[in-house]
């Protein structure tokens, strides 16, 4: 049977932006229906709290279900700790301990918020899924293809951590808020009398919440302190000093390294097998031809090449103009006309034509040259 297009099932986070989506959608004639996911396992031990990275995200919790309350609409809270941690948690986890820098939302967006909360919207009947993303959505009718645009608030937009959506996940996506900027959003929240239309934004990793990576690995990861303390530091294959743990660092870094040098130095490679740090100066961590892994292509089916693109290397990147190819090992290949400071590998690149994001993959190697 078909799933009904006038319900839309709308992931609330219990912050501003979410309410608003769900808020909009209400008025626009859909029935609506609210769910909150959470990324860690909910039990009696959780209690109260006022911070937003409380236990378990408990004020959020408390927060979305007033907020549908207020609504009047229905709400469900799914736990979804358990597939989390297998696909995300432990991802994240085995990246760092490879050397690399992962950036979890680009994974969870298709593989979680979309992929696990689409099979809820099958369950409820509803045929869309709505976030309060600031991201637009196009459909090229001649190609039938569907693709995201940056949205129109440019300090917000999150354009960015959405390349791995599918089409059919895109297919069934709203963006209420594509067209708005964050201080239109709590305006509007406000008229609509929702209490958090001044709530401060999260910025953590929502399974971080102390906002430190270094302790969410040293408490998940067994013995690592003791186990990778004190490796060496080097610099043109002179040891200069000794650090915590590879996994601690990523490549660019340049504050806590403990050494000095007559110039700047950063880290410019992380060499697990060995428990190394590599650092030079910043001409030395300078590069213009990458590799990256598990392309999803969004805008066209087929990349096309001699083409400039603008490409972003890290979420607060604002582009620079490169030229990209798919490999005969289906990898992206991309070459800058300018070099670029610190690409990361395991952080993801993204491929924009002006506002249309064309695909994404997840760096993997820089190309000597």
């Amino acid at each position: 049977m078909a799933l009904s297009k006038k319900r839309v099932l709308v992931g609330m986070s219990g912050g501003v932006d979410s309410s608003v989506a769900a808020a909009l959608l209400k008025d626009q004639g859909y029935e609506v229906i609210g769910i909150t996911i959470t990324s860690v396992k909910i039990d009696d031990n959780c209690k109260p709290d006022t911070r937003e990275t409380g236990c378990c995200n408990y004020q959020a919790i408390m927060d979305a279900m007033d907020i549908c309350t207020k609504l009047g609409i229905e709400h469900h809270l799914i736990d979804l700790s358990e597939i989390f941690k297998e696909k995300i948690i432990s991802n994240f986890i085995d990246e760092y301990m490879s050397g690399r820098t992962p950036n979890p939302c680009t994974l969870c967006n298709p593989l979680i918020k979309w992929g696990e909360v689409l099979k809820k919207a099958d369950e409820y009947d509803c045929y869309y899924y709505a976030t309060g993303h600031y991201a637009n959505i196009s459909h090229d009718s001649e190609s039938d293809r569907y693709y995201i645009k940056a949205g129109d608030d440019e300090m917000k937009d999150q354009s960015y951590f959405l390349w791995g959506l599918s089409q059919s996940q895109l297919s069934r996506t709203l963006f209420p808020l594509a067209n708005l900027v964050k201080t239109e959003t709590r305006s509007i929240a406000e008229q609509y009398g929702i209490t958090v239309y001044n709530k401060v934004d999260s910025q953590e990793i929502c399974f971080v919440p102390s906002d430190d990576y270094k302790d969410f690995l040293i408490k998940n990861v067994v013995n690592i302190e003791s186990n990778y303390n004190h490796g060496d530091i080097l610099f043109r294959g002179v040891v200069i000093g000794k650090h915590r743990g590879y996994p601690f660092y990523t490549i660019g870094q340049r504050k806590g390294l403990g050494v000095s040098h007559s110039q700047p130095i950063y880290v410019k490679d992380i060499v697990p097998e060995t428990n190394t740090i590599v650092v030079d100066i910043e001409e030395a961590i300078l590069s213009r031809k990458f590799i990256a892994k598990n392309i999803n292509l969004m805008k066209y089916s087929t990349l096309p090449e001699e083409k400039l693109f603008d490409v972003k290397i890290r979420y607060r990147d604002k582009g620079n103009k490169a030229t990209c190819r798919i490999n005969g090992n289906n990898d992206l290949e991309i070459e800058f006309l300018e070099p670029r400071k610190a690409i990361t590998p395991g952080q993801s690149v993204v491929v924009y034509e002006g506002a249309d994001l064309v695909c994404g993959a997840v760096i993997e190697s820089v190309v000597s040259q």
